[in-house]
């Protein structure tokens, strides 16, 4: 929808407004009123006379879900300034979305395909333009001949961040026969997918349920929403301050933990499980277990009641480094201030080498306590939209002929991740250098995508270059990743793309561009809708035409409504529907066969895995120590007494992205790696520091932050710079259930360098 208005009389906000503002609003300390900021186009660009209209879009700089509301004002065909969208569902703007025009604007933004000219992976990159007929003519080709050679699922589809294109990517990849097709997510959000349904039962995929006002108290594990997610911690101060407690396990002291912690439990990272079990001992010590649910709908108590009494407070304490006292009150804060729900990461607690069994435990002590399927406790969604995070239908996702076509018989990663095969339709990337050496993946299409997301990022670098042809859709050159591609085609970005839609509950929204996309660029939808045609799925791929895929999401979707009723809405349309419901399990609700219970194979909700079992797997949730441990250390572990804990975010960049925009840059423009006092003392490092971290496999240079706001005995790092790349000290010890790497339970070292500012390639 777009509406004419006024100039605004007060058109310039300074840098410093911006500052002031945004950084607030991403920490989510001053989560108010709507914030609004201007962008200087270079004299002459916009014309001053012309009128602004009103745009609404939503925006995609980060990862949270549903995605924020944003206006954009658009003069003379360019936006020239960004406000929180109202009413909307989540507001206000952060950081991140106030500066996103910057990022719409820069020169250094690809605007037009590239071929390269000079061999891949030997330095500086050089490219040529070519047209889009030149470029998807070179991948149809590409693909069709490893096809021929190797057959289809030696050809990977992967998509990145944002999550945007994965609908369009994984229809195109099942259409062209590849059940190679691959995500993010299996390094983020699957493994937590995976674990709660293991426990809760298929389709039950749960992070636990934010407390509402039924809730007496909330656990927060592994999630600092006040830098990651400042509208949902906004709803935790409203629920704070109407009286709910809050528990927060976390290793460091976060802006969350400042804000709503009744009590903190400082864990040693990597040691969550052995934590969990000690929860569980005391519960069923102290006799606050529901033993009347327990009875009636959960399978294997017992043996994790004799698994749990291994684990007593003292014993926890040693382990995890969290006091037995301090512990002990925690769960009798929970169990006296009924009901008590959970809350966890998506991806934090899950980045260990012993993950599959330690998010496990973490989602039975709500079972363990009856707030399963209860109000103000853990409750399963149910009477939302059939959209998935992305916006579309399965169907449309081609999800029933990944089935038909016995996709999952041929994964190649079948063999090493049995269980997460049976849960997912995208492989699990972990062993990606294996399969390439192996033979078994020969091409490859990389959509917003960056080989810095992996554990030694490097062995993924090579194992790129040993690729017969790779092409990428980007915003940006990353010569990390694009050093090693043969086509790299530039992306639209949010305020440019129509698609996918964002659902909230039962209110959906559509989008139209707010402006034409810079250059060349086309829409991640549009790319990948026009390169299916060209493989020959001219009509699967509606002729190239992202209006018509979404057409087809609402059919299939069974949706009965039209882009025309979204175009006349723009303040989102409500689909009538059932509510969510408490007690699903006791009406059969959560069964396909309408019986009472959980959708496990034993029907109940399982302590003891009998589908882990099944795949030949340890039942029970045991704890395991991190393959390199302060705990029990190696001989060549004890040369590197620091627990690393990578991959820590920040409130104004996603990962790698957006380092590229100086309004955000400012705000921490180098490396850090936080360290406690006691040990930056023990090592002659002062606050400021050009410090060397370091430990077997490789060493970074970053500047050292002294702070009491980590544990003493470990290290926080912020992933995602290019001249700093934590992962390159992080290591491929997979956890056996899920493939997901221990980010957050490695061990280094930190030495001063003596240097007084950091040098580092500009090479993200």
């Amino acid at each position: 929808m777009t509406t004419t208005i006024a100039p605004a009389a007060s058109a310039a906000f300074s840098r410093r407004s911006f500052v002031k503002g945004g950084a607030a609003l991403a920490a989510g300390t001053a989560l108010g009123t709507a914030f609004g900021f201007d962008i200087a186009h270079a004299e002459g660009t916009v014309d001053p006379d012309a009128p602004l209209e009103k745009r609404y879009t939503y925006c995609d700089m980060c990862n949270q879900v549903p995605k924020c509301g944003m206006t954009a004002y658009v003069q003379d065909g360019k936006i020239v300034r960004v406000e929180s969208r109202t009413p909307h569902p989540t507001t206000p703007l952060c950081a991140k979305g106030l500066a996103s025009i910057q990022e719409l604007y820069d020169p250094k933004r690809l605007q037009t395909p590239l071929r390269r000219t000079n061999p891949k992976g030997t330095g500086a990159s050089q490219w040529e333009p070519i047209t889009w007929d030149e470029a998807y003519d070179t991948i149809v080709s590409e693909f069709n001949r490893v096809k021929d050679a190797d057959g289809p699922d030696a050809v990977m589809f992967y998509c990145g961040d944002p999550k945007e294109p994965r609908p369009p990517i994984q229809r195109v990849a099942t259409l062209f026969g590849s059940s190679t097709y691959g995500l993010e997510s299996s390094l983020c959000s699957t493994a937590t997918n995976i674990t709660s349904q293991l426990v809760y039962g298929r389709g039950q995929s749960s992070s636990g349920s934010d407390p509402t006002d039924d809730t007496g108290s909330c656990m927060i594990w592994s999630l600092n929403a006040a830098w990651s997610q400042p509208n949902r911690h906004a709803k935790f101060m409203d629920q704070k301050e109407r009286g709910c407690k809050f528990v927060i396990v976390d290793p460091r002291i976060t802006p969350t933990v400042m804000g709503l912690a009744d009590i903190h439990l400082q864990l040693r990272p990597g040691s969550d499980g052995a934590l969990a079990l000690g929860f569980i001992n005391i519960l069923i010590r102290d006799g606050l277990v529901d033993k009347q649910f327990v009875d009636e709908w959960t399978h294997g108590y017992e043996g994790l009641a004799d698994l749990a009494a291994q684990y007593p407070p003292e014993k926890v304490e040693d382990i995890t480094w969290v006091p037995a006292a301090k512990l002990e009150e925690a769960v009798h804060l929970l169990a006296d201030n009924a009901p008590s729900t959970l809350v966890t990461s998506s991806a934090g607690l899950a980045h260990s080498s012993n993950v599959g069994h330690a998010l496990r435990a973490v989602f039975m002590i709500p079972a363990l306590m009856g707030m399963i399927e209860k109000k103000g406790g853990v409750m399963f969604a149910s009477g939302g939209l059939p959209l998935d995070v992305s916006g579309s239908s399965a169907k449309f996702r081609a999800e029933d002929l990944y089935t038909e076509q016995h996709f999952e018989e041929k994964r190649v990663d079948k063999d090493d991740f049995p269980a997460w095969v049976s849960f997912t339709k995208h492989f699990q990337t972990a062993r990606l250098p294996e399969y390439i050496d192996e033979g078994k993946i020969k091409a490859a299409i990389l959509v917003a995508s960056n080989v810095m997301i992996w554990p030694e990022s490097n062995r993924y670098q090579e194992a790129l270059g040993k690729l017969e042809f790779v092409a990428a859709v980007d915003y940006y050159e990353r010569p990390w990743t694009h050093d090693y591609v043969d086509i790299l085609l530039p992306a639209a970005m949010c305020h440019e793309r129509m698609a996918p839609f964002a659902a909230y509950g039962r209110t959906i929204f559509f989008r139209e561009p707010c402006v034409a996309p810079a250059g060349q660029a086309r829409e991640d939808w549009q790319i990948m809708l026009e390169l299916g045609c060209k493989l020959g799925f001219e009509e699967e791929c509606f002729g190239g035409s992202v209006e018509a895929a979404l057409d087809n999401v609402l059919k299939t979707a069974g949706l009965d409504v039209t882009l025309d009723d979204l175009r006349a809405n723009p303040e989102g349309l409500e689909i009538p529907g059932s509510k969510n419901e408490e007690g699903k399990h006791a009406s059969g609700k959560l069964r396909k066969d309408g019986e009472p219970g959980f959708n496990t194979p034993s029907g109940k909700l399982e302590f003891d895995s009998e589908m882990l079992k099944g795949f030949g797997y340890e039942g029970l949730p045991v704890y395991e120590e991190p393959v390199h441990t302060p705990y029990a250390p190696s001989e060549q572990d004890k040369q590197y007494p620091l627990v690393l804990n990578a991959g820590s975010r920040l409130p104004f960049y996603t990962h790698s992205k957006l380092r590229e925009i100086p309004w955000l840059n400012q705000f921490m423009p180098e490396p850090v790696v936080r360290l406690h006092p006691q040990d930056a003392r023990d090592r002659s490092i002062g606050n400021g520091d050009v410090v060397r971290v370091f430990n077997h496999q490789n060493e970074i240079e970053m500047k050292a932050e002294v702070t009491n706001l980590v544990h003493a005995g470990m290290v926080d790092i912020f992933h995602g710079w290019h001249q700093a790349n934590v992962n390159l000290l992080t290591t491929r010890d997979f956890d056996p259930i899920t493939g997901f790497p221990p980010f957050r339970c490695g061990l280094c070292e930190v030495e001063p360098t003596g240097k007084g500012r950091l040098v580092g390639q500009d090479k993200s």
